[in-house]
Formats: structure tokens, C-alpha cells, sequence
């Protein structure tokens, strides 16, 4: 149902999210430009794994995407922000720090439901889930080449981790979308299934969890993220380039470019 006035996820505007039976917390990215994240939905997609973590009636969080998209990664206001203004590009890197952090220091266990277009800010959300369920014909892309900035974000904290140096390289450096399928083969992602069973085979593994003993699982999380932890300079460094690119010519050609639909012409 959702949530009610008062509830400490009523200040959550730009996220639809509703308490399922259980103790299931379902956060949904819903918004124009197939799920784009505005400055808004960016800020709280940060924030809301820290009321989660305190959250005693949250024991698991089920995380999608409106309609037939998961996201589409920032919208075209949001970057537009961090290449026009140096205190908002401050202001969002520190918020895609959050985020990273915020999400791999949640106790409760997360799963995410992947369908359609899923990019940037997005990705991010739904790759370090603790279980990621995707659609077969899914498209998971990591853009931020093809915008003219460096990988940062998740990519080069968990990318190698996942699928290795030779498949990280590969479609971090070109831009290289894959099927749902293709992630699941290289190991990208947890499970694949057929786009029209994915938000409920999610919400059973959800449930699943919810019901399991929570101290047991939010330590095998906690440890098992220890992974990531230890490669943090390597995603520290990834972000600082990535915000850095975001003030040079090659992001206002990649965002002209996108807004034009056609190929970008870098210097």
C-alpha cells in the first residue's frame, strides 16, 4: 500500500514507494523519459537506503522501473546542471558517492527488477542490488563514454569484479548495450527470466528474504560487500574523473548529441 502521511518515506516525492506485506519496502523509479532521474529523484535515489537501513518494519527492498523501462540514468536537466554549474557538479558527485555507499551499507537486503532500458544513475541502483533480476531483452548500458565523460559511478568498482577485466574493458570503453540474457551469461547480473515474470519473480525472491532470518543475511551482505570496500580508492578516483570530464567539451557535445539523437563528434 502506499505509504501514508507521516511515514517517514511520505518525504520521498520523486519515488513512488509502497509497503508490501511481509516487511517488503517497493521503491519504484517513475518519471518522464523512461524513468530519467531529475536533480530530485537523484537526491532521494541516495537517500532512501539510509531511512531502509533504519526502518524496522523494512526487511527487504524490491526496487523497479514504471511501465516498460527500468531507467534511463540522469535526465538531460540534471546533466545539464553539472556542465553548466561547478557547485551543482560538486553537489551531485557527492550524491553519486551516496548512493554507492548508502546502498552497500544497507542492512536490508535488496533485489531489484530489471526491465527494458537501463542506464546511468539507474544502473547503478539496480547492479549493486544485492540480487538483480533482469528481462531477457533488457538493454543494460553503461553510457557515460558515448556522453564524454569517464566511467565513474558503479562501473569500475564492480564491473571487473563481476564479469572480469577483458568483458569490463570492453563495454565500459565502447558503450556496448547488452541483452538480459548476455548479462546474465558474463555474469553481470544474478538472474534472467522471461519480461513478463520479472517483477514477480523479484518480488518472491523479495519475500523470500523478507521472511528469512535478518541478522544472518545483513551479515552476509555486510561481509561479502567488504569486495567492494576494498577496491573504494579505485571507485573514488573513477567518480573524480568522471565529474571532472563533465566540464570539459566532450560532455556538451555527448549531451548535444543525445538531445539531437545522433552521433557525437568528440575533439
Amino acid at each position: 500500500m502506499p505509504v501514508e502521511p507521516g511515514d517517514p518515506f511520505a518525504a520521498f516525492e520523486a519515488l513512488r514507494i509502497e509497503r508490501r506485506e511481509g516487511g517488503v519496502l517497493a521503491i519504484v523509479l517513475e518519471g518522464p523519459g523512461l524513468n530519467a532521474l531529475g536533480p530530485r529523484a537523484h537526491t532521494e535515489l541516495a537517500e532512501v537506503w539510509v531511512v531502509a537501513d533504519r526502518d524496522p518494519a523494512v526487511r527487504a527492498v524490491l526496487l523497479s522501473g514504471a511501465g516498460e523501462a527500468f531507467s534511463s540514468g540522469g535526465s538531460f536537466d540534471l546533466i545539464e546542471g553539472m556542465i553548466e554549474d561547478p557547485a551543482e557538479r560538486t553537489r551531485v558527485l557527492a550524491e553519486a558517492r551516496d548512493l554507492v555507499r548508502n546502498l552497500l551499507d544497507c542492512a536490508k537486503p535488496v533485489v531489484s527488477a530489471i526491465r527494458g532500458p537501463a542506464v546511468g544513475a539507474g544502473l547503478v541502483a539496480g547492479l549493486l542490488a544485492d540480487v538483480s533480476v533482469v528481462g531477457r531483452s533488457a538493454r543494460l548500458l553503461d553510457g557515460h563514454t558515448r556522453l564524454g565523460v569517464a566511467a565513474g559511478d558503479h562501473a569500475a568498482l564492480c564491473w571487473p569484479l563481476l564479469v572480469g577485466m577483458a568483458k569490463a574493458k570492453y563495454h565500459l570503453l565502447t558503450s556496448a548495450p547488452l541483452s538480459g540474457e548476455e548479462a546474465e551469461r558474463i555474469g553481470l547480473v544474478s538472474l534472467c527470466v522471461d519480461d513478463d515474470v520479472v517483477e514477480a519473480r523479484a518480488g518472491e525472491i523479495a519475500a523470500r528474504l523478507a521472511a528469512g532470518p535478518l541478522d544472518a543475511l545483513r551479515f552476509t551482505k555486510q561481509t561479502l560487500n567488504h569486495w567492494y570496500r576494498t577496491a573504494w580508492p579505485i571507485f573514488d578516483a573513477s567518480l573524480a574523473y568522471e565529474f571532472y570530464g563533465f566540464g570539459g567539451p566532450d560532455a556538451r557535445e555527448g549531451l548535444a548529441a543525445h538531445r539531437e539523437k545522433r552521433r557525437p563528434h568528440f575533439g
